[in-house]
């Protein structure tokens, strides 16, 4: 395997800090420009009729901004900084239950939590020690894929030995999702623990944290507490004493959202164009800078040091089937009580909705909800009684996703929804694979035509066919996905979309 070393380009920034100007060009928001501007992703979508002038402004965005990670007061207008309500519903507060307390973002208080102890306790053994109580745990990615952490983990350090990364994919850019953005800012320290614990049981020594720019005030908290670790001697050479490594830095993305895919995040950081790459190799093999990487998302480190503390039993006994541990949710302004919740796995979606989110603000009949979309499948009234589980949801069209819970009412038409989503989707596409290039396009161009009174029975028949090819021949989860949001929609109201085309 050869080394690619991480590239310098004129301006003297390396990889990890460069934007060249063909590389510039592909992403929305290269230099920021976002803030005072209105959200137009899903969750603001759906509570446009709260603030129809807001949303009225949000549409004239150009470039577009989606997701502020404040859905839980849309249509939002970012960076107004409101707190979410946190409250944990389960007997083990893992992930939240530091911030619904208040949460630590300096090393004093989250030392005074007992934080650093895990990585601490981890240093006096071995690394097979921590990969053996991350697969005992049985833990799950909870960016949206569901892919067990351990068997990604035992991947990495399977490896030859030499340069390894770990990478943190803080780019939460999925609409009515605010989990990692609260998790980054009033508990930083946790993510960092999380990280250097991954370095050091896959033998990695260097990692990257990719935050969304959307995320400003996350990236300054998190750098305060970078520096303090690197003070306190948890990053850098000999941490905590000892022999092992581990240096730790922010890259910052540049607005678009198929940069959460792991291949096109990985290219970001390279200075590259963040396209989405055929599989295999996986980056476990040839990662960043074509070195075996461990990728996973914010919530799922922040899991490791209670996993880590406590062993991978006790982890493995919470939760529900084969969806172990505890889920943090975010729930949008639609709920008479939205904010973040941690419940245990098993919870069903209506007691996420009516017990938890207090059912819909000023009495509104509940049409559907979306967990971890847009582009994930669409729960129907008739399906709420289904468990919180990445089989269980998976199995009628939808999915557990990266936890944000989108509820939509009768103030949204269901064609109105498939043109917003085909629309955001066809414009994050990378344009690497002609079916998500094309395809997304022309679904939200006949639904537009739908809604307008000027489709036909032939045009909904060509966009059966076009989600069937975005099903079966999209390099990633942006195409596929797509294609399971209009399978559900097909599926489950017929009788909202057939008589728009004539």
């Amino acid at each position: 395997m050869n080394h690619v070393t991480p590239p310098t380009y004129p301006n003297g920034k390396s990889g990890a800090h460069a934007l060249r100007p063909e590389v510039e060009s592909f992403y929305h928001l290269p230099h920021g420009g976002f803030a005072g501007k209105v959200c137009q992703g899903t969750a603001c979508f759906a509570a446009r009729h709260f603030n129809p002038a807001r949303w009225a402004e949000g549409a004239k965005n150009n470039p577009r901004v989606y997701c502020l990670g404040e859905c839980f007061a849309a249509p939002a207008k970012g960076q107004t900084h409101p707190r979410p309500p946190v409250r944990v519903c389960s007997k083990e507060g893992i992930v939240l239950g530091r911030i619904a307390q208040g949460g630590a973002r300096t090393l004093a208080a989250y030392q005074k939590h007992g934080g650093y102890q895990a990585l601490a306790q981890a240093l006096t053994g071995t690394p097979e020690q921590v990969l053996a109580a991350v697969e005992k745990s049985n833990l799950r990615g909870r960016g949206g894929a569901g892919f067990p952490t351990g068997r990604k983990w035992r991947a990495v350090a399977s490896q030859p030995a030499g340069t390894k990364y770990v990478v943190a994919n803080a780019d939460e850019g999925d609409a009515g999702a605010y989990i990692d953005r609260y998790l980054i800012e009033d508990d930083p320290h946790r993510l960092i623990e999380g990280m250097i614990l991954a370095g050091f049981a896959v033998g990695a020594t260097k990692g990257y944290i990719y935050l969304r720019i959307e995320y400003p005030q996350a990236g300054a908290i998190l750098e305060a507490a970078l520096a303090e670790a690197r003070a306190a001697g948890w990053i850098g050479a000999k941490v905590g004493g000892t022999k092992f490594s581990f240096e730790l830095e922010v890259y910052t993305g540049h607005g678009s959202y198929v940069c959460g895919e792991e291949t096109s995040l990985l290219r970001s950081i390279e200075g590259k164009r963040p396209e989405v790459m055929a599989r295999p190799p996986y980056p476990t093999e040839r990662g960043l800078f074509d070195r075996p990487t461990l990728l996973n998302n914010v919530e799922t480190l922040v899991n490791i040091p209670w996993i880590v503390t406590h062993g991978g039993d006790a982890y493995n006994a919470i939760g529900f089937s084969k969806s172990r541990g505890t889920k943090a949710l975010s729930l949008n302004s639609l709920f008479n009580r939205p904010g973040l919740y941690e419940v245990e796995f098993g919870v069903t979606v209506r007691h996420i909705v009516e017990e938890l989110g207090g059912g819909l603000r000023g009495g509104g009949t509940l049409k559907g909800v979306i967990i971890g979309g847009p582009i994930i499948g669409v729960i129907p009234p008739h399906l709420l009684d289904t468990p919180l589980g990445f089989e269980e949801l998976a199995a009628i069209g939808a999915g557990v996703g990266h936890g944000g819970v989108v509820a939509f009412d009768q103030h949204t038409s269901i064609p109105d929804l498939v043109e917003h989503v085909f629309s955001f989707g066809a414009y994050e596409s990378c344009g690497k694979c002609t079916p998500c290039r094309s395809g997304s396009g022309r679904v939200e161009e006949i639904f537009a035509n739908a809604i307008a009174g000027d489709a036909t029975k032939a045009d909904l028949q060509e966009c059966r066919d076009l989600v069937t090819a975005l099903k079966l021949a999209s390099l990633c989860g942006h195409g596929t996905g797509l294609a399971r949001f209009a399978e559900s929609i097909l599926r489950y109201y017929p009788t909202e979309v057939e008589p728009c085309f004539k």
